[in-house]
């Protein structure tokens, strides 16, 4: 089990860092989407790219309350382990 979370983990900070721009090293799971420069159009295209990379869906209501990196991870492995 942890060696999924870690592996969810890293390829949603790998997706994260690829559709931002920025160096995955900078990404940490404390920071908010908007810290690493996101806007409303860059949330969109991350959570289609995560969407896609792990064969689930999220809805909008969901996306409205991951706040932080590690909120998304956590969101995305609980998807994963139903």
């Amino acid at each position: 089990m942890a060696i999924e979370m870690n592996e969810t983990a890293n390829k949603i900070i790998s997706i994260i860092a690829e559709k931002l721009h920025v160096d995955a090293s900078s990404v940490n799971p404390q920071s908010t989407l908007q810290d690493l420069g996101a806007d409303s159009l860059d949330m969109v295209d991350i959570i289609m790219k995560i969407e896609e990379e792990f064969g689930i869906e999220i809805n909008d209501e969901d996306a409205e309350g991951l706040h932080n990196v590690q909120d998304v991870i956590n969101y995305v492995h609980a998807l994963r382990m139903k």
